[in-house]
């Protein structure tokens, strides 16, 4: 009987047991909402990188072919690597969730260390800034790109170029740049909640 109750998880410190609360509900509200956002935004970058490609092998009316926007692609290639660190922002959240049952063990000596546990949400929160900064980086290349081509409209009707009007698509890789940018914010406040709960320790 008594061997139950010391196994028992309300055996646990309240401290402990509250730390490994947060990081279990903060871990799945953080992967869910980086993984759903995530996936949006990649089908669109999906969806924008195929019709780029396709749209600069078009042939003009002249007989020529469409030149493309490099302002677009250095921006499209900077949200992807955004999105790329969004997915190991994903799993690091996941991975809260894992060191939540580890937290919950009843055993001293396999529950993770405070300093263990601290390095892993500063690891999770140099995930989240790298991310955002590729992706803030990206959607500063396509606003450029898009001033640009709202600024040379007038001199594109003589051109007949359609690469230089602005178009849905552009407006596309806006979204999925701000949904890029709003998945990673949703990753550093889970980690900055997450480090609060450890510190009022």
């Amino acid at each position: 009987m008594s061997s139950q109750l010391d196994s028992s998880p309300y055996s646990l410190p309240p401290a402990v047991q509250r730390v490994a609360s947060a990081f279990r509900i903060t871990g799945w509200v953080s992967f869910w909402g980086q993984l759903v956002l995530g996936i949006i935004s990649g089908v669109v970058l999906l969806f924008a990188g195929s019709t780029l490609t396709i749209a600069t092998r078009t042939p003009t009316v002249a007989g020529g072919v469409q030149s493309g926007s490099a302002e677009t692609g250095a921006g499209l290639f900077l949200s992807v690597c955004g999105l790329l660190v969004l997915l190991a922002g994903a799993f690091w959240a996941f991975r809260y969730t894992r060191m939540a049952r580890r937290l919950k063990t009843a055993e001293a000596q396999v529950r993770p260390k405070r300093s263990d546990v601290f390095q892993i949400l500063r690891f999770g929160l140099l995930i989240n800034l790298s991310g955002m900064a590729f992706t803030i980086l990206g959607a500063q290349a396509i606003v450029g790109a898009l001033v640009a081509k709202s600024f040379a409209q007038g001199f594109s009707l003589l051109s007949g170029n359609p690469l230089k009007f602005v178009n849905p698509l552009d407006v596309f890789l806006v979204q999925a740049s701000t949904n890029i940018t709003m998945a990673h914010f949703i990753g550093l406040i889970s980690t900055l909640w997450l480090l609060r709960c450890i510190n009022r320790q």
